[in-house]
């Protein structure tokens, strides 16, 4: 294949980086780097769940996007000075939110509301995926604080989640795409998985031509290889909240059966 834009090898995924606690205020937050794309995505906890959910006994988790006027090359109006969201921004917002309930045990979460809010500081491709990887984190850290709490008695989580483009660019399946790559590519696709290797969502095009089963077995595969490593990369930014909540556990158990 041709050289890649940046260089990187078909498989490469662009640098990523996760910062933790990036906001003070919200009950979790980071901030996301995937090469030059940058998003904040925070994880609000509200104490009540919509009409549909009231004594239920679930919680419910939902998410809003956006992206800042100066993300991309030229200044974009903000949505709300136009007095409407996009489409893309509601089908995007939407995404996030299924990701991130698809791994979530709403029962155990108890009858709140997480809001996650992902903003994109930067955009150079991806930032849906980018988003849903930085969300979950976001996610992690909101429900280590209801467990330390004591808000939640049992931990939530079923399955780890993160997202990745694939497509083929000069003919060739692709790793996660930046903006040069994407807006050129014959095939592009998002996929959100989990660390069990079940599949959340697919979103798959044909830009510039149709695709083989073959293609289509090599971009799952490379996304495969993404995400696990995405979620690694989770689960080192993670590890601090998951080792006290495992010890809380233990010592619980413990003073039960004591």
């Amino acid at each position: 294949m041709p050289p890649r834009v940046d260089g990187r090898a078909a498989d490469e995924l662009r640098p990523v980086l996760i910062h933790p606690h990036f906001m003070k205020h919200a009950e979790g937050s980071v901030l996301i780097e995937v090469g030059d794309t940058r998003v904040v995505c925070t994880a609000s906890i509200e104490e009540k769940v919509p009409p549909f959910l009231y004594k239920s006994g679930k919680g419910w988790i939902t998410a809003e996007y956006g992206m800042l006027p100066r993300a991309t090359n030229e200044r974009t109006q903000r949505e709300a000075a136009r007095g409407k969201q996009g489409g893309r921004t509601m089908e995007i917002q939407r995404l996030i939110g299924r990701a991130l309930r698809g791994t979530i045990n709403l029962e155990l979460l108890g009858e709140r509301t997480i809001w996650i809010d992902c903003d994109v500081l930067q955009a150079d491709g991806g930032t849906r995926t980018a988003s849903i990887t930085g969300a979950f984190v976001a996610v992690g850290l909101a429900l280590g604080r209801l467990y330390i709490d004591g808000r939640i008695t049992s931990w939530p989580v079923r399955e780890w989640v993160a997202a990745v483009s694939v497509g083929i660019a000069g003919g060739t399946p692709v790793l996660d795409l930046n903006y040069a790559e994407d807006s050129k590519a014959d095939v592009d696709m998002n996929v959100v998985a989990t660390d069990k290797g079940r599949y959340i969502e697919l979103q798959g095009t044909a830009e510039g031509r149709s695709f083989s089963d073959e293609e289509m077995t090599a971009m799952m595969a490379l996304a495969r290889g993404g995400i696990a490593r995405l979620i690694e990369k989770q689960r080192e930014v993670l590890a601090p909240v998951i080792d006290r909540v495992d010890a809380m556990a233990r010592q619980r158990l413990t003073r039960k059966f004591k």
